[in-house]
């Protein structure tokens, strides 16, 4: 969903690319039947998804989304914000 989401220039930022390194791709699948047809997310999705604003229980990151047939009228809202953390100010300490 990342890729079509840019391709068809829906706000959805995809800091890190997809390589499941941040949250800023988070959807939440507006129909439980919908989200109940996905495969269950990750171990490496869920860490990332605990960094999203705004989670709700049929959260998922958009790069972990791939369409098919069987996802045919899927409907997707974009949350109020995004936690990206190399804009946001963060900076990292020293170990």
């Amino acid at each position: 969903m990342l890729e079509a989401a840019h391709e068809n220039d829906i706000d959805l930022e995809g800091a890190c690319e997809g390589s499941l390194a941040c949250s800023t791709c988070h959807v939440i699948v507006m129909d439980t039947k919908q989200h109940n047809k996905l495969p269950d997310p990750t171990d490496e999705e869920n860490d990332m998804l605990d960094l999203a604003f705004g989670l709700t229980e049929t959260s998922r990151l958009g790069c972990q989304i791939i369409a098919s047939l069987e996802l045919d009228g899927l409907r997707l809202a974009l949350p109020a914000a995004t936690r990206n953390f190399a804009v946001d100010g963060y900076k990292p300490k020293p170990h």
